[in-house]
C-alpha cells in the first residue's frame, strides 16, 4: 500500500472557507478492530464548519488535521480481529473524524454493509443526520405512537431524517416542523403531506401549532436562545425538548424566559450530540437503525434527501452553501476514481 493520501486540509489548520485545499497526508492503516475504508462519497455537516474554524470540541479519538464523521466507500484492508468485513466489501457508517480523505479507517461496529438499493451518494448522507435524529427522537427523547413532536430546522439534514423518522418509525400522532423560506416549507411539505410546516420568519410557530394541538411531546431543537419560551409553552405535561445545537445562541439573557413550567409541566430537558458518545452508545444506535429504520429506506418509504453533490474539489463552494443555509437536505461529496 502506498504509504501517502490526498485529503482536504486546512491552512493554518484553522480559519475561514478558503483555507481549504487537497494535499498530501499519511495513510492510515488498519488496527486491531478497525478497518480501512477506500471513500467514495461522504457528507458534509454542520460540525465541519465549526471544526473548520477552531470552534468544535473534538473527542480524543478523532482526527485533529482532517474533517468528516460519515462516509460510504470500499473496504481496503481489516486489522485484527475483524470478522464481519473483507476486503471488497461495500460500506457505509461513522468515524470520529478523517472522512474528507481518500482512505479513512473505522472501528468495525460503526460500519454497516451498504445495501445494493442504495446508491454511492445516498449511502455516504446517511449516518450522521439520520442516527443523530434517531437518537435524538427515540434514545434520548423516549418518542411513543402517537406523540406530537415539533422538529425545528426542518429542511436541514437532521431535520429532514428527524420528520420522517417520528411519522414512520415513531409513527406520531402530528408532525410539526419550521424553516426559514417559503421554498423550504414548500420542499417539506412534499417530503411528506402529513407535515405540518411553518415559516418562522413570516409565521408565528406557537400560535399555528395551537390551531392543531394543544401541545407537542417531544421537540428536537438546533436553534436555542430565540425559540426557547415558545418551546417551553407548547410542551404538554410530562414533555421533552432535546438540544442539538444553539444557532440563535445559548444564553438566556434577556429573553425573559420562564422555568417555572419546567416544574408544574414536569418538563425534561437534555443536550445530546453524537460524535463524543461512547463506542458502546454508537454500536447500540447503529443497531436499532439497521433493524427499524434502514429497511424503510431501502424500500423507499422513507427518503434521503439530497440537496446537491459536489466534486470534493468544490469543498469550499459546498461550506459556502451551507453556511449560507441554502440546503434543503443533505450535501454530499464525491472523491473521482
Amino acid at each position: 500500500m502506498a504509504d501517502k493520501m490526498k485529503a482536504i486540509l486546512i491552512k493554518d489548520g484553522k480559519g475561514p472557507v478558503d483555507n481549504l485545499y487537497i494535499g498530501e497526508t499519511e495513510k492510515p492503516s488498519p488496527e486491531k478492530g478497525e478497518v480501512l475504508v477506500k471513500i467514495k462519497t461522504f457528507g458534509l455537516n454542520r460540525m465541519d464548519l465549526l471544526q473548520r474554524e477552531g470552534k468544535y470540541p473534538l473527542p480524543p479519538q478523532a482526527s485533529k488535521t482532517i474533517m468528516g464523521v460519515e462516509f460510504a466507500g470500499y473496504v481496503e484492508a481489516v486489522g485484527e480481529g475483524v470478522d464481519k468485513f473483507k476486503q471488497g466489501d461495500e460500506v457505509f457508517g461513522l468515524t470520529y473524524g478523517g472522512a474528507y480523505a481518500e482512505y479513512v479507517v473505522a472501528l468495525e461496529f460503526m460500519l454497516l454493509p451498504k445495501p445494493k438499493e442504495l446508491s454511492w451518494v445516498v449511502a455516504g448522507g446517511i449516518p450522521e443526520n439520520w442516527l443523530t435524529a434517531y437518537q435524538a427522537l427515540f434514545l434520548e427523547g423516549g418518542m411513543k405512537k402517537g406523540d406530537n413532536v415539533l422538529i425545528h430546522a426542518g429542511a436541514s439534514g437532521v431535520g429532514v431524517a428527524a420528520i420522517q423518522l417520528a411519522l414512520n418509525v415513531g409513527h406520531a400522532g402530528q408532525v410539526f416542523t419550521t424553516a426559514g423560506s417559503d421554498d423550504k416549507i414548500k420542499f417539506l411539505q412534499k417530503l411528506d403531506s402529513r407535515v405540518h410546516a411553518f415559516n418562522y420568519r413570516s409565521q408565528n410557530f406557537e400560535e399555528e401549532i395551537k390551531k392543531h394541538a394543544d401541545g407537542v411531546d417531544l421537540i428536537v431543537d438546533f436553534v436555542g436562545r430565540s425559540y426557547f419560551a415558545q418551546n417551553i409553552s407548547l410542551l404538554r405535561r410530562d414533555g421533552t425538548l432535546i438540544y442539538l445545537a444553539f444557532l440563535s445562541g445559548s444564553k438566556l439573557d434577556g429573553t425573559g424566559a420562564d422555568i417555572g413550567p419546567l416544574l408544574y409541566k414536569r418538563l425534561t430537558i437534555k443536550g445530546s450530540t453524537l460524535r463524543s458518545r461512547s463506542e458502546e452508545y454508537q454500536t447500540e444506535l447503529l443497531g436499532k437503525f439497521r433493524d427499524n429504520a434502514l429497511p424503510l429506506i431501502k424500500e423507499g418509504k422513507m427518503k434521503v434527501e439530497v440537496h446537491e453533490v459536489f466534486p470534493w474539489e468544490k469543498v469550499a463552494d459546498a461550506h459556502k452553501e451551507m453556511e449560507a443555509n441554502k440546503n434543503s437536505g443533505k450535501i454530499v461529496f464525491e472523491i473521482p476514481e
